[in-house]
């Protein structure tokens, strides 16, 4: 039993049961700005699953705050009625859930409310590319009346709390930093000046919720851009705000969500717990309880956090998309149980960049907790053939609906691609997609048969009631390669079937991490290396999961060359060497280029021929992943899950 997770903890006048918050997070379920049944079941989710404190996403203060579509319009009466949905949800598993309310303030958009951005000074944002308007002092008063007014409307939808959030995304942070503050009124200048809106936003609220609920405020600790927001002026506001006697606690937050958003939804490349430096400095100076965050993804990471000083409560918020049984499994002794987050960001912050609701990678139940699973007609005897994401993930789904389940893989090793994905460098968190599925699969039953190539003769004499394919792809050489042997696939360099040496083009069409984990490793072994892409951009979905930038750091540190616009048209040997005839399609010049290796992330081709040989076989067959049409994990492991609930 871990010692701090699991003691209880008085926040203002609300207790917490232990200290895993889950923190506020976008999540796009909103519709025409009201809260929805899916945010009922989310929430109720990981409060079932054991949070001690639930934070819900940000409600908007004001009309002029409309960054993006599916924004939940706190300032509108008519969100109590949703508001009371969630926060019965939630108390019926003993959880105290709170708001946050948030204007956005210069980083936004006017195109959903056709209204001019509010800012403390017309600074563009690097995002939005919209200049602001530099609201006046009436302005500013409409604003903290605005905050008061939703702080009422969560008081009267049921909520515990509220938090302020004035980190990362919020005009209460365009106010404190001095990168985008410039007044030379009373509420810009000296740092008292720069948050003088948030402490009446503080009077305003707490007016509003009276003693009864608690009271949060969410701060920056460093926004990492010239001349923001430091820690020493973060540790300044903190004391600032428990000066006024009126908040409970305060939740801590790095980078701006616009310019250096992939430091607060860091991926993997970046080390857990890198932001608790910020929640220590804060602990060290105020005697309010701190919530410390910052890629905290298992039970004993948060308890390290806990004992050594760093804070009194910590944010797990990916860990409990991918679990929302993260605490009751930690809780209970089956820590090892968890489904741990990869940090990938392909599901959540990805679907979210694309203006989807948030879903996960290896949870298929994420955003979709409202929508009920159809009960299994029978218990059936299913195969499954193929031990990748997909094939483990119908097996386990299969098997935990109550079905026979045997699972064949012809590898000595189940994994599939994501085991060669995760052996290039800072990817090895990737491999927890399949530790995660094997462990469902031995605890549901499933009985797994590796080195078995399952052949269509072997099934029909097994005699199923059902057969699920998911037997991958495989790579496919491009039209122009021929059959030059030192034009392989950036599979055969992780399998080790090729070891390319010297100059190495590296060909992307994918635009992800095949490309840019295989340029990296070879440029690791010495190898001078070049991604050509016909995109853009080089890898430009790195850019989706926050990857773009620390990868563009490693490139020019490993001297990696990029080029872009460059599209192959033939290839000939040339003595020991490859000539290659690339077009740049921009200007239509062909030129030549010579190098030792090429390298291809390329689209590859489903392995289907067991699909085609069982197509009159007396029991139903269904493909999942790969097979199907080739694409990414997450679609791998929803087709799983999607399949076998549909036995």
């Amino acid at each position: 039993m871990s010692r701090y997770l699991f003691s209880p903890l008085r926040v203002g006048p609300v207790t917490v049961r232990n200290r895993i918050v889950f923190s506020a997070h976008l999540t796009n379920y909103a519709r025409d700005g009201h809260p929805t049944e899916q945010h009922a079941a989310y929430y109720a989710a990981r409060a079932e699953g054991g949070a001690g404190l639930v934070i819900t996403e940000e409600h908007s203060t004001h009309p002029t705050d409309w960054p993006y579509e599916k924004l939940i319009h706190g300032f509108n009466p008519s969100v109590v009625e949703g508001y009371r949905r969630i926060t019965e949800a939630v108390h019926a598993h003993g959880t105290p859930i709170f708001a946050q309310l948030n204007h956005n303030g210069g980083q936004a958009s006017s195109m959903y409310s056709r209204l001019p951005v509010w800012a403390p000074s017309p600074v563009p944002d690097p995002m939005f590319r919209e200049v602001p308007k530099a609201i006046d002092a009436r302005e500013i008063a409409e604003v903290v009346a605005g905050y008061g007014t939703v702080a009422a409307h969560c008081a009267e939808g049921g909520f515990d709390g509220v938090e302020l959030q004035c980190s990362h995304s919020s005009i209460v942070r365009g106010f404190l930093s001095p990168a985008t503050n410039k007044r030379t009124d009373a509420y810009g200048g000296s740092l008292a000046g720069r948050a003088r809106i948030l402490l009446e936003i503080i009077d305003a609220v707490r007016d509003s919720l009276g003693p009864d609920r608690a009271l949060g405020v969410r701060i920056c600790g460093d926004e990492l851009i010239e001349g923001g927001t430091t820690i020493d002026e973060a540790v300044e506001v903190a004391r600032m705000v428990e000066a006024t006697g009126e908040v409970d606690y305060i939740n801590t937050s790095i980078g701006v969500a616009t310019s250096t958003l992939y430091m607060i939804e860091a991926s993997m490349a970046i080390p857990p717990g890198y932001a608790l430096f910020i929640s220590n400095a804060i602990r060290q100076a105020v005697d309010l309880p701190v919530v410390g965050v910052g890629r905290i993804k298992d039970p004993l990471q948060a308890e390290r956090a806990l004992e050594e000083g760093h804070c009194d409560l910590v944010g797990v918020v990916r860990g409990q998309i991918a679990d929302a049984d993260f605490a009751a499994k930690a809780r209970s002794g089956h820590a090892t149980d968890i489904r741990t987050c990869l940090s990938c960001n392909q599901e959540c912050v990805g679907r979210m960049g694309l203006n989807r609701w948030l879903g996960c990678i290896e949870n298929p139940r994420t955003g979709r907790e409202s929508v009920a699973l159809p009960m299994p007609r029978r218990r059936d005897r299913v195969l499954v053939v193929g031990g990748g994401p997909a094939g483990l993930q119908a097996a386990a789904t299969a098997a935990e609906r109550g079905h026979h389940v045997t699972l064949f893989e012809q590898a000595p090793e189940t994994g599939g691609q994501v085991a060669q994905a995760a052996s290039v460098p800072g990817r090895a968190e990737f491999l927890d997609v399949v530790r995660n599925l094997r462990a469902e699969c031995a605890r549901h039953g499933v009985d797994v048969k590796t080195g078995v190539a399952a052949t269509a003769q072997l099934l029909r004499e097994e005699h199923p009631d059902a057969v699920v394919l998911a037997t991958g792809a495989r790579p496919e050489k491009p039209w122009w390669a021929g059959d030059l042997d030192r034009i392989v696939d950036v599979r055969d360099v992780l399998s080790g079937d090729a070891s390319p040496e010297g100059e190495v083009l590296l060909v992307d069409e994918l635009g992800f991490q095949q490309a840019a984990s295989v340029a990296e490793l070879l440029a690791d072994r010495g190898c001078r290396v070049r991604i050509s892409t016909p995109g853009m951009v080089v890898c430009q979905d790195l850019g989706v999961t926050l990857d773009m930038e620390t990868f563009n750091i490693r490139a020019h540190a490993k001297g990696i060359g990029q080029r872009t616009d460059e599209v192959v048209m033939g290839a000939s040997a040339d003595g020991e060497r490859v000539s290659l005839q690339i077009l740049k399609h921009t200007t239509g010049e062909t030129t030549e280029h010579v190098v030792d290796w090429v390298v291809c992330a390329v689209h590859q081709s489903p392995v289907d021929e067991l699909w085609h040989e069982l197509r009159d076989a007396p029991f139903p067959v269904h493909r999942a992943g790969d097979c199907l049409a080739p694409r990414r994990a997450h679609a791998a492991v929803i087709e799983g899950h999607r399949v076998a609930v549909e036995l």
